[in-house]
């Protein structure tokens, strides 16, 4: 897609940077020459990834950070200097999610979420900012959100709950922090299949091809058209743009919420569902904490 390296030298942080979709966006933002500092609260994952860059003649810095933790997110950030001297761009992928319905989740469930996706990601955006805005450069934002954060849906409220709030937070940065040159934007993926969590949320062909039936476009999402976006929206040739959310999910959300298909079947039909996405056949589905 790019002809150049359009994101050279640039100091990126991905949280949730290890596995499924920070790791896609991880690789290629080191193609077009950025340096990658790789968070996860599973140190594995991101050196795995932190490898992979490096064999290929990048640079990466692989940490443990829990991004739920201001004084771990500090740390993160203060290692990133450390190492790289500078800090021009930050993916907020990082988040947790599973599917239950509402009046069954449990106070600890709902908070879960909201923890690792709203304070979460305010966390690395206040320790980031400070630094870009410290640096005189500014920098770029970039949240990795969903369409259910302003459409809404069903059976995944504390994750639509936490997503609609790092949209606002997005829209509101993005006209305060102007003035110091950071742009905030977030990106809106619809299906995009991963390792893991994708067996969770369609666990059978049958379930696959029912999704696959709900998106206009009738395909599923590939990784490397989310990479290109996000790294068009990093590089300078989006450099007007700023407080935007663009989705990319083949049209889907224009038909309705994510999961609230699901509110449509009869009692035994949803019960059977659920019964598939739940961890243990409890009734929900787990979601994955790296995206």
């Amino acid at each position: 897609m790019f002809a150049e390296k359009v994101l050279q030298d640039r100091v990126v942080v991905v949280t949730g940077g290890g596995t499924g979709l920070g790791r896609s966006m991880a690789l290629r933002f080191a193609e077009l020459g950025a340096k990658l500092v790789l968070a996860s609260r599973k140190k594995e994952h991101v050196e795995e990834a932190a490898h992979e860059i490096e064999a290929k003649g990048g640079a990466a810095l692989p940490l443990t950070a829990d991004v739920r933790k201001s004084d771990q997110v500090e740390a993160m950030v203060d290692a990133a200097l450390a190492r790289f001297g500078r800090l021009d761009v930050l993916v907020n992928n990082a988040a947790g999610n599973f599917m239950s319905p509402t009046e069954l989740l449990s106070y600890n469930g709902f908070a879960a979420v909201v923890g690792i996706v709203l304070n979460g990601t305010f966390n690395c955006t206040l320790a980031c900012g400070r630094k870009m805005i410290e640096s005189g450069r500014g920098g770029s934002i970039l949240n990795i959100v969903a369409s259910y954060a302003w459409t809404g849906s069903g059976f995944v409220v504390p994750s639509a709950a936490a997503k609609a709030g790092v949209l606002a937070l997005t829209r509101s940065l993005a006209v305060e922090w102007a003035k110091y040159k950071i742009r905030v934007n977030a990106v809106a993926p619809g299906p995009f299949p991963t390792p893991g969590a994708w067996e969770k949320l369609v666990p059978s062909p049958e379930a696959e091809e029912e999704a696959r039936a709900a998106i206009p476009m009738k395909r599923f999402g590939e990784h490397a058209e989310l990479a290109n976006l996000a790294a068009y929206l990093l590089s300078d040739y989006s450099g007007y743009i700023n407080g935007d959310c663009i989705t990319i999910d083949g049209g889907q959300w224009l038909v309705g919420g994510m999961f609230n298909r699901v509110a449509m079947l009869d009692q035994d039909g949803m019960a059977r569902f659920l019964q598939k996405m739940m961890p243990g056949g409890a009734g929900g589905a787990g979601g994955g904490g790296d995206r």
